[in-house]
Order: structure tokens, then C-alpha cells, then sequence
């Protein structure tokens, strides 16, 4: 059984990981992100009933697929936000995606009859944010926070409810169109990357997308 590590052995096993590591870094950062997913996307971006944020003349169109009890999602808006908002030309497209059971459905559903008030962004990124158990108490105080009209949302979506669900379903057909698993993914142009990432791979991932267009 070999003996312990000497203190020049140590430092000189300290080195080879730190460099394997900083290697590690520079070959992620260097390497290409997302991958193409053909015309497909193209139907994906033009939107169609999907809620979008952003300016009209944006070079860039984003969808985001996303579940508001995905632990790497909420991870993951913190760091979109940013890049959005540094880059300045990015609309984004959302693509409610709920896998992770009824509330996630709810959650998502509520979403949606916010976009008819004109608060979807808004009470997106607080759902993203609110760390509480998602019941309708929670979604009240949400819609309610927004600037939203609690009442007027859930009669709406009483009233709309199949058309809701067909839009979460087909939110969730998109998703597996172009190859998704489950959330987050993010498609920016024709360019696809699953899971989470930073705001420096997304302003790669935005860099790839126009060169490719």
C-alpha cells in the first residue's frame, strides 16, 4: 500500500489539479455550445399563442422551456435575466413546460391567464423567485403582487381552460420535437442547450446563434 504524500509530492499533486482544472475551464468555454436543431426551431420561434417579453426589433428570438418547481430552472433565471438584459435585442419566447406534477400544471395555467391582463413577465420571474410551496394562496399573492386582478385570472381561465391545457401540451410536444428531456432548455435561434447555465455561456449561446442564422 503506498506510503503518505511528501510536501513536495503534495503541492506538485495540487498544481496538476488546479491545472486540470483551469484546462477545464478554458476547453468549456472555448468549445462550441448548443447544438442545432434544425428547421424545426423555426416553428418553435414564430410564437403563435406563446407569451413574449422583449423589444420588436430584436435580432434574436429565445424560447424557454421551464417548470416552476424545476429546481435547475429557477437556478438558471437569475443568469438569463442578466444576459437578456445586457445584450438588449433578445425576445424571449415562453414555453411553459410543467412535468413536475398539479402544481406545476396550476402554476403554469395561472401564467397563461395573466398574459390577458398584460403582467405574464412579471408574474413569470416571481414565480421563478418565490421560494413558497405552490397552492393557490401562493399564486393569489403572486398575481396579486404583479399588479394583477386575481379574480379576473381565474374566471378567464375557467372559461379558457381547454385551451390552456392544449397549449401546455403543446408546449411539451415542442419541447420533444427537438430533442428535450425535460427543463430547462433554451433555444435561441436554431441553437438548443439543455440545462441550466451562467450569463457568460448565454451570451456564447446568443454569439452562436446569430452567426448561424
Amino acid at each position: 500500500m503506498p506510503g503518505p504524500l511528501n510536501r513536495r509530492q503534495a503541492v506538485g499533486l495540487g498544481a496538476v489539479v488546479v491545472g486540470g482544472w483551469a484546462v477545464g475551464q478554458v476547453l468549456r468555454r472555448t468549445a462550441p455550445i448548443g447544438r442545432d436543431v434544425g428547421p424545426t426551431a423555426d416553428l418553435i420561434l414564430a410564437g403563435g399563442s406563446s407569451p413574449e417579453h422583449g423589444p420588436a426589433d430584436a435580432t434574436l428570438r429565445l424560447a424557454v422551456f421551464t417548470d416552476y418547481r424545476c429546481p435547475a430552472c429557477r437556478h438558471a433565471f437569475p443568469a438569463l435575466e442578466e444576459a437578456v438584459r445586457r445584450d438588449g435585442k433578445v425576445r424571449v419566447i415562453y414555453k411553459d413546460w410543467p412535468i413536475f406534477g398539479p402544481p406545476s400544471e396550476r402554476a403554469a395555467s395561472v401564467a397563461l391567464s395573466c398574459a390577458e391582463q398584460g403582467i405574464y413577465p412579471v408574474v413569470h420571474r416571481q414565480l421563478m423567485a418565490d421560494n413558497r410551496t405552490i397552492d393557490d394562496d401562493m399564486l393569489r399573492d403572486v398575481v396579486i403582487g404583479a399588479g394583477g386582478d386575481w379574480l379576473s385570472a381565474t374566471t378567464w381561465l375557467a372559461s379558457h381552460a381547454q385551451a390552456v391545457a392544449a397549449r401546455l401540451r403543446a408546449n411539451g410536444q415542442e419541447a420533444y420535437s427537438i430533442g428535450l428531456a425535460g427543463t430547462p432548455g433554451f433555444l435561441a435561434g436554431r441553437m438548443l442547450v439543455m440545462g441550466a447555465i451562467d450569463p457568460g455561456d448565454f451570451e456564447r449561446l446568443f454569439a452562436r446563434a446569430r452567426a448561424e442564422s
